[in-house]
């Protein structure tokens, strides 16, 4: 099944069908009139500066537009950022070999290792199976198991993952789809639950190792695997509660029995068998991964401890390449990678400190309000368009915003990786909201009643958390 949503707006999709010359031949009018400024006349605006910020302002309007592939707008990026000079070649392309990007790259193979394996989807069976003995109780099952699996694989397979077995539980409970209340609620478990869950962890998606990937460049600090899962800990607990909550009250439960369903889990359990020496073993490896990741992350490299993970999988024969190739997203390698080289060259030209100075300098004065801003704006952009090009948008303008403030870019950073994983309300938010619509027991309606609502508790957690739970662990504002 295809959970691809179209994300582009009505005037992009007309572009496409017989104006696509003229949305083009528009940005290249955008791109030559911004790189003709007098820069003179633009207090601390260089004219390296002024180039990256006409190459942001095209990747910006692609982004946004989705008019080519992601992966294509970036590869743009970083043919530009060369060829016109602001940046010499082996800098440029040097930041691609950044560790973040390698680290994307291991987490891909893990995850697929594990899937491939069965592994995760004897798992999903089992608990569903052993702990969704009434409606309610297999409700949350799916809603928590869909968090907890988030936090060790990206979301969006584990909403793949997922989604064919909590088809076959509506199916099997016949509910009818876009009527039952149950049903809504079952699909919104799932969404529910892969997106909070995708937060707590660097492994729920790779929005957030861009992120420190442009902090390191931009930089050179960085934020650790376990620093982070402590910074973002109590928003993942109060908004796993508030779930339950909005699972609970928002749409009525039509039936009191799940027998048929948990016939069908006990079918599937007793299909795949008896567990394998695969399963056994990849398992082992995930897990010690995670360890060295939480022990050894800042001291041996994020990075050097996934690739060498892939190396022992390999070694055992546990995974081949062919089983793994299409859990690989290369498209999201060459996007983040792109990502990477933009953000430092708005950093180092200073077009990122003038973007900054210009749009909200006059009036984001303290850290706190910077951190409201930034996370709102992020918020709502990620609603629209892919949480990376929020974070290659948004990320380098905000740690050029710190040194005139004083804010520890690994705040900002904080303020925008994590706000840009939080998109309950629409499905082209994210693969988990797109694949619970495309089971047609959800509408998009349905999705955006209590979705926003839930991301608008979740900007109101963030922001609490920031203002008196990160001083508690030695998260201090000041840079």
């Amino acid at each position: 099944m295809n959970f691809e949503i179209d994300k582009r707006p009505i005037w992009v999709l007309l572009a496409i069908k017989g104006l696509r010359p003229l949305f083009f031949l528009a940005v290249l009018i955008l791109f030559l009139l911004i790189n003709s400024i007098n820069v003179d006349n633009y207090e601390g605006l260089s004219t390296e500066g002024r180039t990256a910020l006409a190459i942001f302002a095209v990747c910006l309007l692609l982004w946004v537009s989705n008019i080519v592939p992601l992966a294509i707008t970036s590869l743009f990026a970083i043919v530009l950022v060369p060829l016109l000079g602001v940046l010499p070649r082996d800098e440029a392309y040097a930041l691609f070999g950044n560790e973040a990007v390698f680290f994307i790259l291991g987490a891909f193979i893990l995850a697929g290792a594990v899937m491939h394996s069965g592994l995760s989807n004897r798992i999903a069976l089992a608990i569903l199976e052993r702990f969704g003995g009434s409606p309610k109780k297999l409700l949350f099952s799916i809603f928590f198991l869909s968090a907890a699996l988030s936090c060790v694989m990206s979301e969006h397979a584990v909403a793949a993952m997922l989604f064919p077995i909590v088809l076959e539980i509506a199916m099997a409970l016949e509910l009818r789809p876009g009527r039952s209340g149950y049903g809504k609620l079952l699909f919104l478990s799932l969404a529910w639950g892969c997106v909070i869950g995708g937060v707590a962890t660097f492994l729920g998606g790779a929005r957030v190792p861009l992120a420190v990937g442009i902090l390191t460049e931009t930089t050179g600090k960085t934020i650790g695997f376990f620093q982070y899962s402590v910074a973002v800990f109590p928003l993942v607990i109060v908004m796993l509660i508030v779930g339950v909550i909005f699972l609970s009250k928002t749409f009525k439960t039509e039936i009191i029995s799940v027998s048929k369903a948990h016939d069908v889990l006990s079918e599937r359990i007793r299909s795949i068998g008896k567990v394998s020496y695969t399963e056994y073993a990849t398992g082992v490896v995930l897990i010690l991964t995670i360890i060295m990741w939480v022990v050894f992350g800042t001291s041996i490299g994020l990075a050097s401890i996934a690739l060498t993970s892939v190396v022992v999988l390999f070694a055992l024969k546990l995974v081949r390449w062919k089983d793994i190739e299409e859990y690989v997203n290369w498209g999201i390698i060459l996007m983040y990678g792109g990502a990477i080289i933009l953000g430092t060259a708005l950093e180092r030209s200073g077009a990122a400190l003038w973007i900054a100075e210009a749009i909200v300098g006059s009036w984001v004065l303290t850290p706190l309000l910077a951190i409201a801003f930034f996370s709102l704006f992020t918020l709502i952009f990620t609603e629209g368009i892919s949480n990376a090009a929020v974070i290659a948008i948004l990320l380098p303008v905000g740690i050029g915003l710190t040194g005139r403030f004083g804010i520890d870019p690994t705040i900002i950073t904080f303020a925008i990786a994590v706000p840009a994983g939080l998109a309950f309300s629409l499905p082209l938010a994210t693969p988990a909201n797109a694949i619970a619509v495309s089971s047609n027991y959800v509408s998009v309606m349905d999705m955006v009643k209590v979705g926003v609502l839930m991301s608008l508790i979740a900007w109101v957690v963030f922001n609490l958390l920031a203002r008196f739970y990160w001083p508690l662990i030695g998260m201090g504002m000041g840079g």
